[in-house]
Formats: structure tokens, C-alpha cells, sequence
């Protein structure tokens, strides 16, 4: 990969009016010629959404005040206390409000319809306050054209709770906390981080205890630990509420609702204004590629039609996910959409999203039973949803619009071009795209290859293969990779003799040995070489030693794996610590040199026989030895820039759980002769199975 041809890439990404770049979508043309035979997809995509765009404009004024949907509709109240519903039902013939406040009276408050579907009840204030009280319990009762009654959850409700011992159903509250209960935000967003470190998180399991962690338990705990260990990114799941604990957060019935499990809207508040005030930038994985199919606290059937939200029959279903898909194509779908990405920016102020399933949305095959061979038809056929596309495009424009500092990212594993370029050069508008591909080929790598049989050309290539000036975010393991069924790294790498021998106290085994060794060397490489932003799933930086299974009646309900052991990097005697701290060290040394905002790495070595990488990215040398066995000592390699060069991170100290086999003082000096494509030559000694990074001390005069 050049650097140059990169950083030229990215720079013209990031202009829109760019010199002789056409502004009718084809101008990422410039960026990949290859994508020339499908100008008229590129044009067709760039005009649906300027389309729809223009219709904003004229029937709603436009982006900014459609995408404040919840001021219309769901319960709105006023400074005089009176309240305002409003729910779009346009196949019911009839519409109650029913709830504690009317002794759930289905006659007492009927609602009207108007000409466009949307029901509509006025309740004044009595007494000075509203009528309808803090947290009381409500529901739209509604008849359809066949006489039959249905009872709904307000689709636009903010807060919704459940009592397991009644019913697994969701109960619809009204929210509207006294002036003096409702959560003040005191900090500022941060600025949008020009290297993205991200710790990837959810709530719930966020504590060693055999329970739900709260709101407030992360953070007072989890905040100034991710902060400690050099994040500056979280992304939280599993926010928006799902009615299964089990599903992670991806079977989401309440998109305006903060999970209740956790805790209170306020609370949820005081928790992003918290890590704002650490400098935390705070991502939502929101789920608008489906939706729970549940009736009584969810979206489907609605109104007693099987298509309001989402496609009408087999095309309205997701066959593997069991859940149901929405219609991008209607004008209503697209308000509830978008403002349900405006309400979790103002109402929360989170500083972005990532967006889940992705792949889904773009493909009317969804992705399923489809491996994508890179093949640029397979972007730009009749297996593309371009309604799909464009809602996602319009989402893109109206967040970065609107907040300059968001941030989004897409986990899409198809490599769809131009996903993370603006709409202006026919892009969909995405920051980042999650390198999906990673994980896979550390996973297969350990179940499939000895050590000695990895290919090292074949990690450089997966780890740089990557759309120029398409920002990309590496990970070795995310949640995927953690969940029950399958194994994380350390796992894989260590398996049962996490449980017997990770204690200081007893002799390091060579599986122990092993598994220490690359979980840093693998983590380090991703982080270094893979991206242009880093991620890592809560528990893994320190090799959580088990997988993650939510309650669920396959184990009887238990906790015992719902959960993080963070307390084991606590303990002076495990090794965890150890991985625990060469992971900060990593992150600090990143936010330190900005390698991942810096063009992307030129490789100057991959040694196949030696197990050797090396490379150079952000002004810095990085050496890896893969090799099982062989140390090497006066081992030279290749470097650009001539000078004295230091060591600036090592695996192999002894607080990141190594030998302290190099001394650290020790400087490494340059020799003005060309080697491995690199102007200078120095000569380092490299133990098997370490990692170093080599900062240049004191530069000297390149006129030599």
C-alpha cells in the first residue's frame, strides 16, 4: 500500500467540491477508476436521495425540523402542564388513550383522526399539573376495520418497564419528571477524536456480580477504567430497549425507550455528561436494521395492518433474525427513523452511532447465504435495496449536518465501496466501516495453522486490505467473538490452563507462555496496521478468561456467565494484569504518536522463514517476531528516516508480562544504505514471540 496514494485518497474524500470532481455522485470515479461501468448506479443512488431530500424540503421544511418528530408525536407537554398525544394509526377506525389516569376507561378520552392517519388527543393540565402522572402506566386502545380492539404501546414512548413476575410484557409509562428530577448536562461534547480508540460496551454486564449492572454502577466504575486504559471512544449496546435479555440488544421493540434494566433516563443522562467530562466520546449501537416482531410492546402490526412500519409479508420478515423489516421507502417510516437518531443526539447527547447490521439493510438478499467476492456487480445490482441505501445516506447527511463532531460507523461485512465517502462524491456518508474480516482470519488462523505454518504476507494483506480514503476500524475480537459457541483469543490460545495457570504463583507453562505472547503480538499488529480506528469488546483487553451467555432458559436463567470478572486484573497474582497493562500502555502510546490518523503503514518487511514483520506508520518502527523459537540478535532492518532511534512500547517488559529480555535503554542507530526499500538500515536484537515499537530520538540531516 502507498502512504502518498492514501493520504491524496483521504484528502479528496474529504472535500466535496474537490477541483474537477463531479458533484452528481460519480466522484468517487476519481478515487477507483474501477468503478467507472456503474456511473449511472452511482448517479441513479445520488438523485433518489436529493429526491428525497427535495420532497423534505417542500411537504415538511425540511431535514432539521421533519427530524424533530418527537415534538409531534408520542406524549408532549407544554410549560402550562397540558399534554398532547399523537400516534400515526391510519388503518384504525377508531383510537382511545387509556392508562391509570382514566382507571384504563376505554370510552373517556377518544382521539381524531386527520387526513394523513395521525390520531390526536388534547388533555389539559388540572390543577396546575398534568393529568396524567409521573410513571403512570398508558396504552393506545385501537379498533381496526374488522370491529376487533387492540391495545398498543405508544410507539414514540420514552420509557417502558417490565415485571417478569405479571407478564413478559412491556408496560408503556409516561415519563415527565419533576424540573427538579430531570438530569442537567453540565459538560460539552468532546471534539470527534482524530484517532478512534473504542471500547465497545454494555451495561449490564459491566460488574463481576451475578446480576444486571446499573446505569450508575458504570458510571462510578467502568468510566474511569476505560479512561484509564486509553480509550476515547464507547460504544454502548444494547440501550435501546429489547424485550429478551438474551438477544443482546438486537431485537430492539422501544426505539425511544432507554432500557429500563439498567436504570432511569436520568440516569443514563448522568452517565454520558460523565464520561463527556473525561473527554469520553459516547456511541450508540442503534438498531434500525429491524425490529422485534412483538405485538403487545412492539411495532409489529401496530395498527392491525401487517405493513405500517415495515414491508408487507415474506419481504417485511427477516428469516433468520425472526424479526421484521422496515419499508425505508415510506415518508413516515423515514420521520420515525430519523427522528430517533435526532431524539438519542438531543434528548441524550450522544456523539454518534454505530449502525448495526448494515450488510441487511443494503441487500434485499440481506446477506444471507451470499459470500461476497468482491466483485463490484455484486454492489450495484438488483440485490441492492437503493431504498435502504438512501435512507441510510440521508441519516448520514442530516447527522453530520447538523452535529459537525458526530460520529457514525457501519458494520457491514460485504465491503460495499464507497460506504464511507460523502454523498457529494456518491458516497453513503459513513465516518468508519468495522473491519469485519479481521477477527475471522485471527480465529481461523488459531483453529486451522501451527504457529510456525502462519503465513506472514497473508496477515499483512487481510490486516492493509482496505478502501483507499475509506476510514476503517480494526478489531480483533468484538462482542461476536466472545459470545457462548464461540471462543475469544485467549481462549483459543490458552483454553482450559486459564483456570489453572494463570497465577504468578505457579510456573508459566508454555501454553500460558504462548497464549500471553500473542494476545499481545495479535492485538498490537490489528492496532498498529489494520485501521485507521481500533476496537476492543469490555473484558477482552485482559483475556477475559470466558464467553458471554445472557440468561436464558438453555441455562436455567443464569448469571454466571452475563458478566464481566473485571476484579481478576485486581489480583497482584494473576496475569490478567499483565495484559491489562500492555493494553493501556498500547492505546497511551497510540494517543501519544497518532498512528491510526496517520497514512496507512508502509511495510518494508514480511519475512515468511524469520516469522518477521516490519513497518513504519505515524513516525514510528514497528518490529514483530512471530517465531515460535528463534531469537534473533543483530537482525536488520529497514528505515526511512535516519537517526537515533528508542524503544517506545515492548511486549516483552516484565509489566506487560514478559522476560525483560531487551534492555530498554539501549539506542538503535541508523547506517546510510539502503535496505528493504528503506533509505537506512539498523540492526536490533528481537526474542521470539515479541513485539517492539521504535520512536525516533534524535533525528539527523537527510543530506547524507
Amino acid at each position: 500500500m502507498d502512504p502518498i496514494a492514501d493520504a491524496s485518497a483521504n484528502s479528496l474524500a474529504q472535500s466535496s467540491s474537490a477541483e474537477g470532481v463531479p458533484n452528481d455522485g460519480t466522484g468517487v470515479i476519481e478515487l477507483d477508476p474501477w468503478l467507472a461501468p456503474f456511473k449511472d448506479a452511482l448517479k441513479r443512488r445520488y438523485t433518489k436521495a436529493q429526491d428525497w431530500i427535495k420532497i423534505i424540503d417542500e411537504t415538511e421544511g425540511g431535514i432539521e425540523k421533519f427530524s424533530r418528530g418527537t415534538e409531534k408525536f408520542g406524549f408532549n407537554v407544554d410549560k402550562s402542564h397540558n399534554i398532547t398525544y399523537r400516534e400515526w394509526a391510519p388503518n384504525a377506525t377508531e383510537a382511545f388513550l387509556i392508562g391509570d389516569f382514566n382507571g384504563w376507561n376505554r370510552g373517556s378520552h377518544p382521539m381524531k383522526k386527520n387526513d394523513f392517519g395521525v390520531w390526536e388527543i388534547y388533555l389539559p393540565a388540572n390543577n396546575g399539573g398534568p393529568v396524567i402522572p409521573h410513571q403512570s402506566k398508558v396504552k393506545i386502545s385501537m379498533t381496526t376495520p374488522t370491529g376487533e380492539w387492540i391495545d398498543r404501546l405508544p410507539a414514540w414512548i420514552k420509557y417502558v418497564t417490565q415485571d417478569l413476575s405479571v407478564s413478559p410484557a412491556y408496560d408503556a409509562r409516561f415519563w415527565n419528571p419533576p424540573a427538579s428530577k430531570r438530569y442537567t448536562f453540565k459538560h460539552p461534547r468532546p471534539k470527534k477524536p482524530e484517532s478512534a480508540r473504542v471500547y465497545e460496551a454494555h451495561v449490564g454486564i459491566s460488574s463481576p456480580e451475578l446480576r444486571v449492572t446499573t446505569y450508575k454502577e458504570f458510571t462510578a466504575n467502568m468510566l474511569p477504567r476505560i479512561k484509564c486504559l486509553g480509550y476515547n471512544v464507547i460504544q454502548l449496546m444494547a440501550i435501546m430497549e429489547h424485550a429478551y435479555y438474551a438477544s443482546f440488544g438486537y431485537q430492539v421493540n422501544n426505539f425511544f425507550a432507554a432500557s429500563s434494566r439498567y436504570g432511569t433516563p436520568e440516569d443514563l443522562k448522568e452517565l454520558i455528561d460523565t464520561a463527556h467530562s473525561m473527554g469520553l466520546v459516547v456511541l450508540l449501537d442503534v438498531v434500525h436494521s429491524h425490529a422485534s416482531k412483538n405485538v403487545l410492546d412492539g411495532l409489529n402490526e401496530f395498527d392491525g395492518s401487517d405493513h405500517l412500519y415495515f414491508h408487507e409479508g415474506a419481504k417485511g420478515r427477516h428469516e433468520l433474525w425472526d424479526s421484521r423489516l422496515f419499508n425505508y421507502g415510506s415518508h413516515e417510516v423515514l420521520r420515525f427513523l430519523l427522528s430517533n437518531l435526532r431524539f438519542w443526539m438531543d434528548e441524550y447527547n450522544f456523539d454518534g452511532f454505530r449502525f448495526d447490521g448494515v450488510t441487511s439493510m443494503l441487500y434485499t438478499h440481506h446477506g444471507i447465504g451470499t459470500g461476497f467476492s468482491g466483485g463490484y456487480h455484486e454492489y450495484y445490482g438488483a440485490g441492492v435495496d437503493e431504498e435502504a441505501v438512501v435512507y441510510l445516506i440521508i441519516a448520514n447527511e442530516m447527522l453530520h449536518n447538523l452535529y459537525p463532531e458526530s460520529i457514525t460507523v457501519a458494520e457491514d461485512v460485504s465491503g460495499m465501496p464507497a460506504l464511507c465517502l460523502p454523498l457529494s462524491l456518491g458516497g453513503v456518508g459513513f465516518d468508519y466501516r468495522l473491519a469485519m474480516a479481521v477477527p475471522d482470519m485471527w480465529i481461523k488462523l488459531l483453529k486451522e495453522k501451527k504457529d510456525e505454518d502462519w503465513d506472514m504476507s497473508a496477515i499483512c494483506w487481510t490486516l492493509t486490505n482496505r478502501r483507499h480514503g475509506e476510514k476503517t476500524i480494526a478489531y480483533c475480537e468484538s462482542h461476536d467473538q466472545a459470545l457462548v459457541g464461540d471462543k475469544t483469543l485467549l481462549m483459543h490460545l490458552c483454553d482450559s490452563e486459564l483456570y489453572t495457570n494463570m497465577s504468578t504463583l505457579t510456573p508459566m507453562t508454555p501454553v500460558i507462555d504462548r497464549g500471553i505472547s500473542l494476545h499481545k503480538l495479535i492485538r498490537l499488529l490489528t492496532h498498529a496496521l489494520g485501521g485507521e480506528g481500533y476496537l476492543n469488546f469490555e473484558g477482552n483487553e485482559f483475556g477475559h478468561p470466558e464467553w458471554l451467555d445472557f440468561p436464558r432458559e438453555g441455562n436455567q436463567n443464569s448469571f454466571w456467565y452475563a458478566r464481566r470478572q473485571l476484579n481478576l486484573t485486581d489480583d497482584k497474582l494473576l496475569r490478567y494484569k499483565d495484559l491489562n497493562e500492555f493494553d493501556r500502555q498500547m492505546n497511551l502510546t497510540e494517543a501519544h504518536y497518532g498512528w491510526l490518523h496517520s497514512p496507512q503503514a508502509y511495510i518494508s518487511l514480511n519475512n515468511e522463514s524469520d516469522k518477521v514483520i516490519v513497518f513504519e506508520r505515524g513516525g514510528l518502527l514497528f518490529i514483530f517476531n512471530f517465531h515460535p523459537t528463534n531469537s534473533y540478535t543483530d537482525y536488520r532492518i529497514g528505515v526511512e528516516s535516519p537517526g537515533t532511534y528508542k524503544i517506545v512500547l515492548n511486549s516483552d517488559s516484565k509489566e506487560n508480562g514478559g522476560y525483560s529480555r531487551i534492555d530498554e535503554s539501549t539506542r538503535f542507530f541508523t547506517t546510510p544504505m539502503e535496505w528493504n526499500g528503506r533509505k537506512n538500515w539498523t540492526h536490533i536484537y528481537i526474542p521470539c514471540r515479541v513485539a517492539l515499537v521504535l520512536a525516533l530520538e534524535s533525528p539527523i540531516s537527510r543530506a547524507y
